[in-house]
Formats: C-alpha cells, structure tokens, sequence
C-alpha cells in the first residue's frame, strides 16, 4: 500500500506543477517578469538561478508555483504582471487550467491507445426476456441520443446516467431516422440468464465502435469532456442538497482514493491504469473547479479583471489593485478554512 501512496502523493504533485506550468509559460511568452518558478513545496533542495527567474526544487512534492513580478501589488515594473493589459492577464490566468485538461486529455489518449473497440449507444440486441422493449420502450437498431437531457455518446454513458436515476426517466432515441422521446420510462436492471449464467443488468447490448485513429481521438476528446461534465454534475448536486459538503474530498482523501485503487486492481497492469485514469479526471477536476468565480482561484481573479474593467469604462477610474488584493486574500482564508474543513473529514474517514 505504501507504493500506491507514494505514487499518489506524487501524482498529485505533478498535476498542480503542470499547472504552474502553464502560467510561466505563457508568463514567459508575454513578457511579465517571473521571479521564481518552483516545482514541490517548502524549504529548497536546489536552486539555481538563470537569467532573472529562479528555479528551485523543493523537499515536499506537493504542487509548486510560479512567482511573477507584482502578481498581487503594483510595484511600478512595466513586465509586472498587474501591468499587463487584461487580454495578457486572462491569457496568463487560463494557461493553468488549460494544461490541466490537455493533461487530462494526454493521459486518456495513452491509456486508450491500444484499444480496439468501444461501446457505442445504438442497440446491437436485447437480451432474451427483456421487458421493457417494444413500440413503447427500446428496440434493437435504436440509437440512444440522452438520458434525462444528458447526451450519451457511449455505452459507458448510458450506464452512467442510468444508475443516477430513479428507476424511471426520459429517454431521447433516434429509431429508422425519426426523434423519438420516451417519457418516464421504467428501464431497470433485471437479472437474465445468459448463457445458463445468472446475469444483472439492464438487458441492452450495444454496437462496437472499430477504434481507428479517428475514433480515438474522438473517444479520447469526448471522454476528457465527460469528466468536465462530471464535474458539473457534482457541483449541481452540492448546491441541491444531493450531496453534502461532507462528501468533498481534498488532498488527503485523493491520496486515499488513489491508493485504493491501486490496491483494488488484480495486476499492475491494472493498477497503473486505474490510477492514471483516475489522474486523469483529477487533472480535468482541477481545470474546472479552478476556473469558478470564486476569490482566491484563477477563476475569481478572471472575474475581478472583467468587473475592474466595466468598472474603469463606467467611472473612467481604475479598481484598485490594492482591493483586488484584498478580496482575493479573504477568498484564500475562506478556501484554506474549507480545505482544512475537508482534511479533518477526510481523516475522519481514514480513521472509521
């Protein structure tokens, strides 16, 4: 177990130094000042300075960052980051986040690309007694187009968005090249027999998808987009109450989760995949989340720039820095609370 933990922590390590990553380069591109770029946190083990930034490497393989010139204060430098005009600043800011997901995206296109099939959403058969065919319900040559308004584009989405369900949904399919809607529709897992084997499922067998380099590239950019969704989804149902604060996981619990899996896969085959898999949406997670307008983030300081500059064409004046720097100071003691907050939940649970 403590392999997988080891990998974990450094997983997770990598993925917040990619993202620093992409704010120097584009730093680097648009000619604001770095002073220092940092892979790994606390004290240094190295260090080594070239031309005005400083590259350091340090003993907790956490994240990283990447310190540029007046990133939170004016300091009269022309290259300082808050005297770039809010086209570079955004440019700057999203970089992060972006190679976040291409992260993502990298990592899915490797882990799939020895595949040679996918499952599609057009119904290949149904299983012998299935019972919810029909003119009324799903037939074989049916294309699933959604599952209560959320688009499936392969077998693995229909299973998604079926177990989130009640029971009863509605369906969007495409049948002889009509748009048909099925409305609360009952489609439940039943057991079948299967080859004299006793079977749990939803009775549907979907078409393969020959895996060319075009639908692997298509497989693998529609997949990097399905862990957006996920993402969503899971903020959706924070803010109505389907999930709880107390289900949030930070650091500790990624760590956790990750070692799980790890310890869950038969070989080690198995293992590097789930785990990268599983980084995967990690990385695509970290893009999202770090893109909502919430002070402290990227996403909240995209914002402010909007707001400062509506406010500068309004009033003619500038916002100030100094209480852009304010905000975003109070939005970090609000997350580090919420961090701490998910940490002792997270322990918590180790401990159970």
């Amino acid at each position: 177990m403590a392999i997988y933990i080891i990998i974990a922590i450094l997983a997770f390590g990598i993925l917040i130094t990619t993202h620093e990553l992409g704010h120097f380069t584009v730093a680097k591109l648009c000619g604001v000042k770095v002073n220092e770029f940092a892979v790994g946190m606390g004290p240094a083990l190295f260090k080594k300075q070239r031309g005005e930034t400083l590259y350091s490497l340090r003993v907790l393989p956490l994240g990283g960052f990447c310190a540029m010139e007046g990133e939170d204060e004016e300091t009269g430098d022309p290259r300082a980051f808050t005297s770039q005009n809010p086209l570079k600043k955004i440019l700057i800011l999203v970089a992060g986040s972006f190679m976040n997901l291409l992260t993502g995206f990298i990592v899915v296109a490797i882990i799939y690309s020895s595949a040679t099939g996918f499952g599609g959403n057009t119904v290949a058969a149904t299983v012998d007694g299935f019972k919810y065919g029909g003119e009324q319900g799903i037939m074989p040559g049916d294309t699933i187009l959604s599952v209560d308004g959320e688009r499936i584009n392969y077998t693995g989405d229909f299973s998604t968005f079926m177990s989130r369900s009640d029971g009863t949904v509605t369906v969007k399919l495409r049948r002889d090249g009509q748009i048909l809607t099925l409305e609360n529709y009952a489609l439940r897992p039943e057991t079948y027999i299967e080859n004299g084997q006793e079977t749990y499922r939803y009775g549907l067998d979907f078409n393969v998808i020959e895996a060319t380099f075009g639908q692997k590239l298509r497989f693998d950019a529609l997949t990097t987009l399905n862990f957006v969704r996920m993402v969503r989804i899971g903020l959706s149902d924070l803010f109505t109450g389907r999930a709880g604060v107390k289900d949030l996981s930070g650091p500790v619990g990624i760590v956790t989760t990750i070692s799980e899996v790890g310890e869950a896969s038969e070989t080690a085959s198995d293992a590097a995949a789930n785990i990268a898999y599983l980084c995967a949406f990690i990385a695509v997670n970290l893009a999202v989340m770090n893109m909502l307008p919430i002070p402290g983030l990227d996403g909240g300081r995209i914002f402010l720039l909007i707001v400062g500059v509506v406010f500068e064409k309004l009033t003619h004046r500038r916002l100030s820095s100094r209480v852009e720097g304010y905000v975003h100071a109070a939005g970090l003691v609000l997350l580090l609370g919420l961090m701490a907050y998910v940490m002792f939940n997270d322990i918590a649970r180790i401990i159970r």
